[in-house]
């Protein structure tokens, strides 16, 4: 998974963080109900945010159920459950799985291809209920896998395949606010992808491996002119989401989007003098 779409918790009220807590929870027991514990080593922040966007829109029938789990086995705590919860649970555990199995065919991690393997029977079942969205994740690591091979130096052209593949597992079903949820997925995907490319290019440098940003890293003005694109990519997906008539915990979806996903850019720029 990604790790970038996640709260700036500071910024946050109290009252906002227990209910973004308790979807993460919800998210949780979603992926156990699925798979067990094995299900519960992917969870992830990016598809909790996914759940919140579309209970926020479609607003469904949501319970609120009180847990103890083996983290916090002391006191039972809030977690919710809906329908999009078990769908953002089905679209962390496909996107873990071809993650892992990709990690295998790279890298021939063994620890990847175990995981994998015990995800198998979730995901066979998930490939039957998502077609669409099974077929934007093969697709996306298919084409990835060859601009990395070819050393792509097209920024916006191998971005853009992380943003359709999101784009696609933004979109539950295709209906009036489909076009808008792809459009918001897809240019957070190339926030992400291009984020996380740069956080690794000093790695990627020294260690001779393949990174989008490495042509323009060697110009002059990089480091604003990476932080405009940044900023590009997070506009087109902000505009996208205050299109959607959202009312419910909009606060922390937008903690996200204006906040959370630029946290990690200041660590970067703090570990890395050039960014």
């Amino acid at each position: 998974m990604f790790g970038y779409i996640t709260v700036n918790k500071p910024e946050l009220l109290v009252k906002d963080f227990d209910v973004y807590r308790a979807y993460y929870c919800g998210l949780c027991h979603a992926l156990k109900k699925r798979l067990g514990k094995r299900a519960q080593l992917t969870l992830s922040y990016d598809m909790t945010f996914l759940a919140m966007l579309l209970t926020g829109l479609y607003e469904p029938k949501t319970e609120h159920v009180n847990r103890v789990c083996l983290l916090h086995p002391a006191a039972k705590h809030p977690t919710y459950e809906n329908e999009y919860l078990d769908y953002a649970a089905d679209m962390n555990l496909l996107l873990s799985y071809y993650n892992l199995m990709d990690d295998w065919k790279d890298d021939r991690n063994v620890k990847s291809r175990i995981l994998a393997v015990s995800l198998r029977p979730a995901v066979g079942e998930i490939k039957e209920r998502y077609p669409r969205q099974t077929e934007a994740v093969r697709r996306y690591l298919r084409r990835l896998g060859r601009c990395e091979q070819e050393a792509a130096e097209d920024l916006d052209y191998v971005a853009g395949l992380t943003g359709e593949m999101l784009g696609e597992l933004f979109v539950y079903q295709e209906d009036t606010w489909s076009s808008l949820l792809r459009r918001m997925g897809f240019f957070l995907g190339k926030f992400i992808y291009l984020m996380d490319a740069l956080e690794d290019i000093d790695k990627d440098r020294k260690n001779g491996l393949y990174n989008p940003w490495e042509a323009m890293s060697r110009q002059p003005g990089f480091s604003k002119n990476a932080e405009d694109i940044l900023t590009m990519m997070m506009g087109e997906c902000s505009l996208a989401f205050e299109q959607l008539p959202i009312l419910k915990n909009t606060a922390i979806l937008r903690n996200v989007l204006y906040s959370g996903v630029w946290s990690k850019y200041e660590k970067i720029k703090e570990n890395q003098k050039h960014v």
